[in-house]
């Protein structure tokens, strides 16, 4: 995602209003500042709240954990509609984190520039788990791919037939590199975590970091330093523009 195919426009919510800040005694800057810190670094609740006392804002990790539920999935879904179109090879794969103890699947999905289309949480990895990923998948892009590339996993095989037969369904040891690379910041914060504790806890959480963690990724080595600069700039204006502040955060 380039800096000329983002609209430097506002964008939030229906008939375009932004993220209400009301009842919250903390400044919607700090706000911001905290989930970003949260989603964009490997850091944990205590860890972000001793990076704002560092700059002389005192709340608690109970308080940041509340901003990030609250404001992170809608920070992610702005951020969300604002991409491109999504591209048609579809990328899938799973990984396998323990929730609770108990192993479970994360099925992936990615487009060939690596954007995060899916991703579902299942406690299976059969043809009914891959069935319901897919439909999933296609309910929210609203179309079939042209080109599906996944493992050999014999569960995509029958999910193909019966839900994307039209189309190229490519299962070669490899091909999946795109969607690998893209799950490993998830792997990083998962480690950081120590691990997850629930399904439904999995889910919000990454509902929230797909969207945010990939938009301060631009793919670096594809850039010059100024080009990166240039775009990591413009991306910060899209993210002050889609929470409503203006600025860093200061001492409240």
């Amino acid at each position: 995602m380039s800096g000329s195919q983002v609209p430097l426009t506002h964008s939030f919510g229906g008939a375009g209003e932004g993220p209400s800040y009301k009842g919250f005694r903390i400044p919607a800057e700090v706000i911001s500042h905290a989930v970003w810190l949260y989603h964009r670094f490997p850091l944990s609740f205590r860890e972000v709240e001793e990076l704002l006392l560092a700059r002389g804002i005192t709340v608690s990790l109970e308080a940041i954990r509340r901003w990030c539920d609250r404001f992170g999935p809608r920070y992610a879904a702005a951020l969300r509609r604002r991409r491109p179109q999504a591209g048609d090879k579809w990328h899938l794969d799973e990984v396998f984190p323990e929730i609770n103890g108990v192993r479970h699947y994360l099925w992936w999905a990615v487009d060939q520039d690596g954007t995060v289309l899916d991703i579902l949480p299942q406690s299976k990895r059969d043809a009914k788990a891959a069935k319901r990923f897919m439909a999933k998948l296609m309910k929210k892009q609203c179309r079939t791919p042209r080109v599906l590339v996944t493992d050999k996993l014999r569960s995509y095989g029958v999910a193909h037939r019966v839900l994307m037969s039209s189309a190229d369904h490519r299962s070669r040891k490899g091909l999946n590199n795109r969607v690998e690379n893209s799950r490993q910041p998830t792997r990083q914060r998962e480690r950081a975590m120590k691990g997850f504790r629930s399904v439904g806890g999995v889910q919000r959480f990454l509902s929230a970091f797909s969207g945010i963690s990939p938009h301060f990724r631009p793919r670096r080595p594809l850039m010059t330093a100024s080009e990166h600069r240039a775009e990591t700039t413009i991306r910060f204006t899209i993210w002050e523009q889609i929470t409503d502040v203006i600025g860093r955060p200061t001492a409240a």
